[in-house]
C-alpha cells in the first residue's frame, strides 16, 4: 500500500512577500483554486493511496489541518517540536506508519508539499513504475527530466537509460559548466521525491545513522494525541541530529545498487523563486505573466514584456517596463529585476534587521477559530476586522494594558463579559473593559463578521493572558 509523507514542515521566505515565516509558500494558493499543500494531495487522487501521514510544526498545525479539512481528507498530522532536516522527520512517519499498519508494511511516498507538477497523469505512472522495485525493498526516487543546465539543483547519475535505472551517484549543485556537462550525459535533476517501505527505510537508517535513529525511536515511544495532532517526545527529538535523506541514507546507499531511479517529465518545479513561476505560468503575447484572484481587473500593462505581476487588491499598473516582478500584498510591495529575485533574502533579512514585523506575518493572519485583519492603527488604537466561523471559539482571556469595543457586522456573537454571557447580532456593539476577563464564541451556523477597536497603552498580541482554550494554546 503506497502512504504519502508529506513534508509540510518549511517556512522559507523566497516568495516573499506571499510567503512568510507564520504563513509560508506551501498553504499558498498563488492563482490557484487550491494551495501547494492541498494540490499536492489532489494529485495523488487515483493511486489508491491511504491515508496521507502529513509532518508539520506547532506553529503551522492548524494550518495544515483546515486545509485538511477542506478537502474532507484524513490522516495523521506529526508534529516535530524542532526542525531537523528530512532524514528524521522520515524516520517519525515510517515508525507511525508500522505502528498503525503491523499486518502490512506500507510504502511511503515522501513529497515536499511545495513542489509543482503540471501533469498528475504522467507523475502517477511514475510512481507506478517505481512501485514493484520499492516493494522488492530498493529505495526509490523520483528524477526530473532537465529542461536547462541548472545550478540550483543537486544532480542524479543514472547506470543505464533503462525506465528504472540503479542510482550510481548523487552529486552535488553544480557550477554552470558542470551543469551543462551533465545535461549532455544523461544526468537528472534529485527532486527529493522518494519512495521507500518503510522498514527498510528505519533498516538502512539504522544502519547508516544510528544516532538519529534512535533519537527518533525514542522519541515515538512517548507520543500523546492532541486534537487533531500527534507530538512526539521532545528532549528526545531536540537531541536528534539534523541531517537530509540524501546524506544520511541515500547517498551511503546508493553505493551498494539498492537505489533505482525512474525519470519524471511532468513540468516539475519547486517553485524557488518568483523567476520560476513566470517560467512554467501562462504567458501573453508579450511575455507576460499575470497571477492572483481577479488580477486581470487589478493590472493593466502597456509597452511591458516579459514580467511578472501578482495581484489580489490594488490596482497595478506598469509602462515601458520589461523583465520586472512585481507582487503586490496589502502591506507590503516587491519590485525586482527578474534575474535578481533569489536575493529576496536580503530584502527579508532587512527587514529582520529594522525589527519589523512584515517578514513573519501579514496583516491578515489565519487563526484555528477563523482569522482577523488589522486594517488600521496609530497611537493608543488598532481596528480590527475579525472572522469566526461557524461553532468556533476564541480562548477566555484578558489584557493588562488594552480595552475592546465589538461591533458585529454580520452573524450573531455569544459574549461571555466577566461574569455575564450575551448574544450580541447584527449592528450591536458591546465593550470589554481592560482586565476583564472575556471569550467570544459563534453559536450561528454562518460566519461572524466584526470590527475590534483595541485602545491602550499597549496593543501588542502577547498581551493576551490565555485562561482557557478549546485548541490547547492556553
Amino acid at each position: 500500500m503506497i502512504t504519502p509523507v508529506i513534508m509540510a514542515g518549511g517556512s522559507g521566505t523566497r516568495l516573499w512577500p506571499m510567503s512568510r515565516t507564520a504563513f509560508p509558500k506551501q498553504f499558498l494558493a498563488l492563482g490557484k483554486q487550491l494551495t501547494m499543500l492541498q494540490q499536492t494531495t489532489a494529485r495523488l487522487d487515483g493511486l489508491h493511496s491511504g491515508k496521507p501521514v502529513v509532518i508539520t510544526n506547532e506553529e503551522h498545525r492548524f494550518l495544515v489541518a483546515e486545509q485538511m479539512r477542506q478537502q474532507s481528507l484524513e490522516g495523521d498530522i506529526l508534529l516535530e517540536p524542532v526542525g531537523r532536516n528530512t532524514a528524521p522527520a522520515i524516520a517519525l512517519a515510517a515508525f507511525q506508519l508500522l505502528k498503525n499498519n503491523p499486518n502490512n508494511v506500507p510504502v511511503m511516498l515522501v513529497l515536499a508539499s511545495d513542489h509543482i507538477i503540471q501533469n498528475t497523469e504522467a507523475f502517477q505512472q511514475s510512481v507506478l513504475t517505481l512501485l514493484p522495485d520499492v516493494e522488492a525493498g530498493n529505495f526509490g526516487t523520483l528524477g526530473i527530466v532537465p529542461t536547462e543546465p541548472a545550478t540550483g539543483y543537486g544532480y542524479i547519475k543514472r547506470a543505464s537509460s533503462d525506465v528504472v535505472a540503479d542510482v550510481e551517484q548523487f552529486v552535488e549543485k553544480p557550477d554552470a559548466v558542470t551543469a551543462k556537462t551533465y545535461l549532455e550525459n544523461d544526468y537528472l535533476w534529485n527532486s527529493g521525491m522518494f519512495m521507500i517501505r518503510a522498514d527498510r527505510y528505519l533498516e538502512e537508517l539504522k544502519e547508516y545513522r544510528p544516532d538519529i535513529y534512535q533519537a527518533c525511536e525514542k522519541a515515538m515511544m512517548d507520543t500523546s494525541q492532541d486534537l487533531d495532532f500527534t507530538r512526539v517526545n521532545k528532549e528526545a527529538f531536540e537531541a536528534c541530529p539534523d541531517e537530509s535523506i540524501d546524506y544520511a541514507v541515500m547517498e551511503p546507499l546508493s553505493v551498494t545498487g539498492n537505489v533505482v531511479v525512474t525519470p519524471l517529465n511532468a513540468g516539475w518545479s519547486d517553485v524557488g523563486s518568483w523567476s520560476a513561476l513566470w517560467e512554467i505560468g501562462e504567458k501573453c503575447a508579450d511575455g507576460n505573466v499575470l497571477l492572483g484572484k481577479d488580477v486581470h481587473q487589478h493590472a493593466i500593462l502597456k509597452d511591458t514584456r516579459d514580467s511578472f505581476i501578482f495581484s489580489e487588491n490594488r490596482l497595478i499598473t506598469t509602462l515601458g517596463v520589461e523583465n520586472l516582478v512585481v507582487v503586490d500584498t496589502p502591506d507590503a510591495i516587491l519590485i525586482a529585476d527578474k534575474d535578481k529575485v533569489q536575493n529576496v533574502k536580503e530584502i527579508v533579512a532587512e527587514i529582520k534587521k529594522q525589527g519589523r514585523t512584515e517578514h513573519y506575518s501579514h496583516r491578515e493572519v489565519y487563526r484555528p477559530w477563523g482569522k482577523y485583519d488589522s486594517i488600521d492603527n496609530g497611537e493608543r488604537y488598532q481596528v480590527k476586522r475579525i472572522t469566526v466561523k461557524p461553532g468556533a471559539k476564541l480562548s477566555v482571556q484578558m489584557h493588562h494594558h488594552r480595552a475592546e469595543h465589538w461591533i458585529v457586522v454580520s452573524g450573531t456573537a455569544s459574549v461571555t463579559n466577566g461574569d455575564n454571557t450575551y448574544l450580541v447580532t447584527e449592528n450591536e456593539s458591546t465593550y470589554i473593559p481592560i482586565g476583564q476577563v472575556h471569550a467570544l464564541e459563534n453559536p450561528g451556523v454562518i460566519p461572524l463578521e466584526m470590527i475590534e477597536v483595541q485602545s491602550g497603552s499597549y496593543l501588542g498580541e502577547d498581551d493576551i493572558v490565555r485562561l482557557k482554550d478549546k485548541y490547547g494554546r492556553a
